[in-house]
């Protein structure tokens, strides 16, 4: 039985040796990640407009069109490197009723939407059972979407993590907590740049596919 971690480094292996052994397989996951991207962020867009804020509704956030919410970098590291973003969907605090509170709701409906798709996912893969290309496939984007999601819930610099805690802290903290995010950009930078988020994100991972039951998949 393979461990959670090395179920993951070894899906990312195959995701380049796709690229290259079979481009069709390759482009197909690729597609899937990109709705995955478009999910996320359209699931930020609905939370602030169902709060009263139009902003990304009038921006064109409001969709599920990839086109509305793609970064191409951060696309790129999502399939080459298991962690990525899309363009940020922007909100209006003043027309929210709890600013901060409704805020960090906002934020949590990204990562959330990645989570919920992931389990989606896993009950597809259950019923259809074997291990076929569709199965591999399905496996792939479960992976990539709980790496998006965890990813994004690290509290640091713009993430979606560093909003979530900072709009459920008691208002003395929160203060705090925004003196010590003056440097969050600089301390996710550094994490990524040494690879301490993938020693992060993948015990996340891997135990998250334990309990979807996929972590021997394959």
């Amino acid at each position: 039985m393979r461990g959670p971690e090395n179920t993951c480094i070894i899906a990312y292996d195959m995701m380049i040796e796709m690229l290259f052994q079979n481009p069709a397989v390759f482009f197909l996951l690729a597609g899937a990640l990109v709705v995955s991207i478009s999910i996320h962020e359209f699931s930020h867009a609905f939370a602030a407009f169902k709060l009263g804020d139009p902003t990304g509704k009038d921006m064109g956030r409001l969709t599920l069109n990839p086109k509305a919410h793609l970064d191409p970098v951060g696309t790129i590291f999502l399939l080459f490197v298991g962690f990525g973003w899309g363009r940020p969907v922007p909100f209006d605090p003043r027309n929210l009723k709890n600013p901060k509170r409704d805020a960090a709701i906002i934020s949590l409906a990204g990562p959330l939407s990645n989570f919920i798709l992931a389990a989606a996912l896993s009950l597809i893969i259950r019923f259809l059972g074997g291990a076929g290309i569709l199965t591999v496939f399905l496996y792939m984007t479960i992976l990539y979407n709980l790496m998006l999601g965890f990813f994004n819930m690290i509290p640091l610099g713009p993430l979606d993590g560093n909003k979530i805690v900072y709009g459920f802290l008691p208002n003395s903290l929160a203060i705090q907590w925004v003196e010590i995010q003056r440097y969050g950009t600089i301390i996710l930078l550094f994490l990524i740049v040494f690879d301490f988020t993938e020693k992060i994100l993948l015990p996340l991972v891997g135990i998250s596919m334990k309990i979807l039951g996929l972590q021997t998949l394959l």
